[in-house]
């Protein structure tokens, strides 16, 4: 699967422009908050925000920038995952996830050291995947990826238990995103 096809996917989901009084974010056209958009060098109005404008600021922002092309090559369908938490949640949290699922899956330091949580994707978070990779096998990749919605799950639930008028997004938020 593609970036352009898992973006496509994306925007499917997300819709086009919506503006849910009770989200922070405010305002969004395919996903896309007016904020990354203007970050990002849009500057009309958000609700005018053409698709392929999204697009692109989904693979810079959501897939190049944070390294989720690098997790691609080696673990297709979780970077597919941690791209859609990114998009959500946002991007290091998304690496958080990612980073503390392999320290616990690291079997006490035995098949590869720890990792600093410092929610990048650099030579030491890829190793560790490499590692738990090779160790696992493919079936491993599975396994991250229930990680990661576990974590994505959790928090969720704490987004409203903390913010009731998350409770309006937590729903769907389960159906559509954890698996």
């Amino acid at each position: 699967m593609t970036i352009r096809t898992l973006i496509d996917q994306l925007i499917d989901r997300e819709g086009g422009y919506v503006d849910h009084p009770a989200d922070r974010g405010g305002p969004t056209r395919w996903g896309i908050t007016a904020a990354v958009a203007r970050a990002n060098g849009y500057h009309g109005a958000i609700r005018d925000l053409p698709q392929a404008v999204a697009a692109d600021i989904y693979e810079r922002v959501y897939w190049q920038a944070p390294g989720f092309d690098q997790v691609a090559t080696r673990a297709p369908a979780l970077a597919a995952e941690l791209f859609d938490t990114g998009v959500n949640m946002g991007t290091t949290t998304a690496i958080g996830f990612l980073q503390r699922a392999l320290n616990a899956l690291n079997r006490d330091a035995r098949d590869y050291p720890d990792l600093a949580l410092d929610r990048m994707i650099g030579a030491r978070t890829l190793a560790a995947l490499d590692a738990f990779l090779a160790h696992r096998g493919r079936a491993g990749e599975a396994v991250l990826i229930k990680a990661v919605d576990a974590l994505q799950g959790e928090r969720y639930l704490s987004l409203a238990e903390r913010r009731p008028a998350d409770e309006a997004f937590l729903y769907g938020w389960l159906a559509g995103r954890v698996a």
